[in-house]
């Protein structure tokens, strides 16, 4: 499983979507033509493109990031 995360760094503009410093699973998306937008799972449940940079991505352990995935 190739599940990925990061971490809100700037909710400027999203306060009622993103929390500073919550992790959000990236949902991929092949029709994301560059590395300036990122899909994931907001405070709402749903899947929305975002600005990449308020983001920090992070690389985590394969059996931490399918225990959160199936949290989500």
């Amino acid at each position: 499983m190739n599940t990925k995360f990061a971490v809100c760094i700037n909710n400027k503009g999203f306060e009622a979507s993103l929390e500073v410093g919550k992790l959000y699973e990236v949902v991929v998306d092949a029709e994301i033509e560059n590395d300036d937008m990122i899909r994931l799972i907001d405070e709402d449940g749903e899947d929305y493109l975002f600005e990449a940079k308020i983001f920090y991505p992070l690389v985590l352990p394969s059996e931490l990031a399918v225990a959160l995935h199936e949290k989500v």
